[in-house]
């Protein structure tokens, strides 16, 4: 498989009659999209904002955050199965608007979303401070089933940035990168003397608002299987969660992976990254066995001397990362895993809630219970309604008399991301 990713970079966004990208600049047409959202009966109104990089400006509850993409030529088409029809994506040319994104924001969906500045202290723990945000805050029809609520939420977002990526189609790209991808044979022929490298990507799915969609299907659903993760670049894998905001995988994150993008930087070179294997984190303990096992087992069978697994989310699917690292290194394949920490406020507790002598390489995203205080921004898109009660937040986080909010990092979108999609780390 062969994907070229053609970046058009974005340099400001503005609303305009009429719809298009022109000299790095992106014209939205709050008409056409309102028209798009608004098909769906689920929604009474829907609002547009733009967020620019140092502005004083707070986004909240941030359910996803999504990249417009494009297919220019292959097969298939961006967000598989939910948005587009399902064929198998991952080849040909695909353009990106590069420098901006799709925020989704409005009545709370799960008490896990979370928080994005774009100035302040705040800002510096999250990346898409640092993006041209579109933002849709959504006004849901009253009485709506929470899931069917995110549903809706999560597929509308899709299809603005789906309408929104089509504009970039016979743009001309600023930059070209060029991926390959060989089936295993030819790749191990092509690289004899490079190490073998895999990795594994734990997604999310405990239910319960705790899910992640490949090629439409709820992930849950599924065995551990294998995945080129160029189709990854396309979209075959999406958000629809509501873990807590600091490490949980939007769908940017999925779109621009770093641990793919850096496999792939020292492919041919010093490594050959030649498998990528997508696992579940369910509930129940016979299903973390079912999966790690899985997992193990097709390391096995790829013949792999390494590999490098990631994490999503905390707690329960600490279990699945040990037992995939414990079983992975069982099978006399090295592992390196990709987490965050819970270590306490003051960074005296357990930082994992299960260990093993196996997890002897770990790279950690940062303490997410770790407080911060957010300074009074200027304007914000969303509400301060569920400020309290979102995953670190608490009883008073909010303050009414000076507008400051007092939270765990664990409310900021990405800031402890179990990808490295960060700027944090430990020691």
């Amino acid at each position: 498989m062969n994907l070229e990713l053609g970046y058009i970079k974005i340099k400001d966004i503005k609303f305009a009659d009429k719809a298009e990208v022109k000299n790095g600049v992106l014209s939205v047409s709050k008409k056409d999209l309102e028209k798009i959202i608004l098909e769906d009966e689920n929604f009474t109104a829907v609002d547009f904002d733009i967020a620019k990089p140092g502005e004083s400006v707070r986004i909240t509850p941030v359910k996803d955050v999504i990249e417009p993409r494009c297919k220019v030529s292959g097969g298939g088409d961006i967000f598989p199965g939910v948005v587009s029809k399902v064929h198998t994506v991952g080849t040909g040319r695909t353009h990106v608007l590069s420098g901006m994104a799709v925020v989704t924001t409005g009545a709370i969906v799960g008490f896990q979303e979370g928080i994005i500045d774009m100035s302040g202290v705040g800002a510096d723990y999250t990346p898409f401070s640092k993006t041209l945000n579109l933002c849709i805050n959504f006004t849901p029809k009253k009485g709506l089933h929470t899931h069917t609520y995110e549903e809706s939420l999560r597929k509308a977002g899709l299809k603005v940035a789906y309408h929104l990526g089509k504009l970039g189609k016979d743009v001309k790209p600023d930059e070209i990168k060029s991926y390959e991808y060989l089936p295993m044979m030819q790749s191990a022929k092509k690289y004899p003397n490079l190490p073998r490298v895999g990795y594994v990507q734990m997604l999310q799915s405990q239910g319960l608002l705790h899910d992640t969609y490949v090629y439409g299907v709820d992930m849950k659903q599924s065995l551990t299987t294998m995945i080129s993760p160029l189709e990854i670049f396309d979209g075959a894998i999406l958000s629809g969660n509501c873990v807590s905001a600091c490490d949980k995988n939007t769908t940017y994150h999925h779109q621009n992976n770093p641990v793919i993008e850096d496999l792939f930087e020292q492919h041919g070179k010093t490594i050959n990254f030649c498998a990528m294997i997508i696992t579940n984190e369910n509930v129940f303990l016979a299903d973390k066995i079912r999966s790690s096992d899985w997992t193990a087992k097709i390391v096995s069978h790829l013949d792999l001397d390494g590999v490098i697994i990631s994490q999503e989310g905390f707690g329960n699917p600490d279990t699945d990362l040990i037992m995939n690292c414990k079983k992975v290194e069982g099978v006399g394949v090295k592992t390196v895993i990709i987490t965050d920490e819970y270590a306490g406020r003051e960074g005296t507790s357990q930082s994992l809630a299960d260990a093993d002598p196996a997890a002897d390489a770990v790279v950690t995203g940062g303490n997410a219970n770790q407080v911060i205080t957010l300074p009074k921004l200027d304007k914000v898109i969303g509400t301060l309604d569920y400020t309290d009660k979102i995953a670190g937040g608490f009883k008073g986080s909010l303050n009414k008399k000076d507008g400051t909010i007092t939270v765990e990092i664990q409310a900021i979108t990405g800031a402890t991301n179990e990808l490295g999609f960060n700027k944090l780390s430990a020691r």
